[in-house]
């Protein structure tokens, strides 16, 4: 991803078609032109299928052979995920590709009519001009192992939501037929509470087992810490439960669906993590990455499924720009406005290294001295915030640096490469 805006430019020269392309669901849109903005043809109507984007290419070769160019460049608008489909055609085609940011587009579709009309055909000639002038980004598709974790993580994400709302439902359950349940136990996904669970028995039906019995039923799941006593206090607590006992034959057919439902997640999540787990470590850096206290297997996972293979990118601030961390300020004249991160870039990203920093600097000492310098420096002093958003940004030039060169991470090391952070050091050494 390449956002040198001059070396952007270079790559458009006589000899470059330029082609842009408005992305819908069913048909998109094509407009060709060369690098003074003359357009070529009539637009290029294609299918969203393999027959469509056959005839695509065949209509660039085309063009290619009129107008005696050698190079094509196709931008489009990332809407949704209907361009991945173009975009991977295009890459297995050797078609160099790029992506116009649709808020770019909205801005400059004004600048040849005056006129704020909207359809596919003025979309398309826009992007191409906005690919002309070299504001476009180059995106990363990811390939091999990083596709495969990428769609990986998707799933984790879906069979998150799935578990958040099963044990929405299941609490929903407890307050209505048992709410003292949970004075007993601190939580109903603890072993010995998920087994008296599935008694599927209601507060008035609990009080009529013996305590053997229910021992016997807890020792199926829990062999020691449990036993009588808490058994003693579940009962006291059923004995005196304000539960429902309207609809009791499909209050418990509704628990057995509910933890059927979570117990098969649970299993989806192990299998899952699993595979996970064989695919980053056949990428480099991954090892000397989980040695950085606080880094865990899900925020490496996290971060290659979004930032895909390492070698795409020739420095760390392309990963801050993609993660929406690069900073925008506000100044006009004497008005100086106050400087925010953009937010332009892959959400999830930006929301998993802001979380694992938030652990970093609980448990990695060289993090937490540098959150306390940032915060609590006599000159320009950060908020708590702001200093947490720049060590994200330090994170990623640590990972992205290991990643690319494989060393160990040393959190002494990191501290004396910080000039403003040497006296720390010594002090740490020194205690």
């Amino acid at each position: 991803m390449n956002y040198n805006q001059n070396k952007k430019i270079a790559q458009i020269t006589s000899q470059t078609l330029i082609i842009g392309v408005d992305i819908a669901k069913f048909k998109h849109v094509a407009r060709a032109q060369d690098f003074r903005g003359i357009e070529f043809g009539a637009p290029c109507y294609f299918e969203n299928s393999k027959n469509g984007f056959q005839d695509f290419i065949r209509w660039i070769s085309f063009l290619m052979q009129e107008q005696d160019m050698n190079k094509v460049i196709v931008g489009m608008e990332p809407t949704g995920h209907y361009w991945l489909n173009l975009a991977h055609i295009l890459k297995e085609n050797d078609i160099k590709f790029v992506a116009v940011n649709p808020l770019h587009v909205k801005k400059s579709k004004e600048l040849d009519d005056n006129s704020p009309t909207k359809n596919d055909v003025k979309d398309a000639k826009v992007i191409a001009q906005l690919v002309k002038d070299g504001r476009y980004a180059e995106p990363t598709i990811p390939q091999g192992v990083y596709a495969e974790l990428r769609v990986a993580k998707k799933i984790r994400d879906l069979l998150t939501e799935d578990l958040q709302t099963v044990q929405g439902q299941v609490h929903n359950w407890i307050d209505r037929y048992f709410p003292e349940f949970l004075t007993v136990f601190k939580k109903w996904e603890g072993k010995a509470a998920l087994q008296f669970l599935k008694l599927y028995a209601l507060p008035h039906e609990l009080v009529k087992f013996s305590d053997q019995e229910l021992l016997i039923h807890l020792r199926k799941a829990v062999k020691r810490s449990v036993g009588l006593s808490k058994i003693q206090e579940l009962k006291q607590a059923a004995s005196k439960s304000i539960g429902l006992r309207q609809g009791a034959s499909m209050a418990k057919l509704e628990l057995r669906t509910l933890i059927d439902k979570y117990e098969l997640i649970q299993i989806k999540f192990e299998g899952l993590d699993s595979k996970i787990d064989s695919l980053i470590d056949r990428i480099p850096g991954v090892q000397q990455m989980l040695a950085i206290k606080g880094v865990g297997r899900d925020t490496v996972a996290g971060f290659f499924a979004e930032v895909g293979d390492l070698s795409e990118y020739s420095h760390p601030r392309q990963l801050i720009k993609l993660a929406g961390l690069s900073l925008k300020e506000n100044t006009s004249g004497k008005h100086k406005g106050k400087t925010t991160i953009t937010k332009r870039g892959r959400k999830k990203l930006r929301a998993l290294l802001f979380r694992v920093c938030m652990i970093l600097v609980a448990k990695n000492s060289a993090f937490k001295a540098l959150h306390a310098y940032y915060t609590q420096r006599p000159d320009n002093p950060l908020k708590k915030m702001q200093s947490l958003i720049a060590l994200c940004n330090k994170l990623i030039r640590i990972l992205f640096s290991i990643g690319k060169k494989q060393f160990e991470f040393s959190e002494e090391r990191m501290l004396k490469d910080i000039p403003h952070m040497q006296n720390v050091q010594i002090v740490k050494e020194a205690a």
